[in-house]
């Protein structure tokens, strides 16, 4: 589902510090499919204490970029969600821009555009992604937000949950841990690929796929950082 924000294009952002970006990034992330966040998945993802996220979860509080809610967990309100996707959107032009502009593999422009979505302007993220033809997804199938901050967000099954028998087109591969995304490039898994699921094997045993032509055999652990959308979804548009 595509959702624009509600507020004007032309409103100026507000200058937010590093850390503050990075909190509102792990929240939008972590609560797209369930619709909010727990401190402690907040505090796994950060990789900080869990007392740090309830003191930066009351002072973001009170500055109006999220709510919190005992037992329910954390939602970002709408100013909150603005910026989550304005670092979302700087943070995955970068990773876009250096893999086509500049040649980075796949499974090194996370930590790369980790450092510099900060640093960068809004200005200098829209010719990055001029000059590269305004992509729609980064390196991984992670959709980009827009200036506007609309951005896709289909939820995709992945191939640990799909069935024996269910064909489709990977969307999108998770992208957190560089040697697994070395793996899956060698394994030619990469958004864009066909593949279909042969057989899976009980008590959590291998998965048998076919990703394109080649016929491979993959564990649940793996199968569950790739996201696969069904066939008929391939030619849909990204906006």
């Amino acid at each position: 589902m595509t959702r624009p924000a509600s507020l004007p294009a032309t409103a100026r952002p507000v200058q937010l510090t590093p850390p503050v970006e990075d909190y509102l990034k792990a929240i939008y992330t972590i609560a797209l499919g369930t619709g909010a966040a727990a401190t402690n998945d907040i505090a796994q993802r950060l990789a900080v204490a869990p007392a740090t996220v309830s003191g930066m979860v009351r002072r973001l509080a009170d500055q109006g970029l999220l709510a919190y809610e005992r037992y329910h967990g954390v939602t970002l309100t709408e100013s909150g969600r603005r910026a989550a996707l304005r670092t979302l959107r700087r943070h995955r032009v970068i990773e876009a821009y250096l893999s086509r502009a500049l040649g980075y593999p796949w499974d090194r422009v996370h930590d790369e555009a980790e450092r510099l979505e900060h640093a960068a302007s809004d200005e200098l993220i829209d010719r990055m992604a001029a000059t590269i033809g305004e992509p729609s997804v980064d390196p991984h199938g992670a959709p980009i937000p827009t200036r506007e901050g609309a951005v896709d967000e289909t939820e995709h099954l992945s191939l640990a949950e799909l069935p024996v028998g269910f064909s489709g087109v990977v969307a999108r591969v998770k992208d957190e841990d560089p040697e697994m995304l070395r793996y899956l490039g060698e394994l030619s898994i990469r958004p864009g690929r066909r593949v279909a699921v042969r057989a899976r094997a009980p008590f959590d045993g291998p998965i048998t796929i076919l990703a394109g032509r080649r016929e491979l055999s993959i564990g649940p652990a793996l199968a569950a950082h790739v996201l696969v959308a069904p066939a008929a979804d391939r030619g849909r548009k990204r906006r």
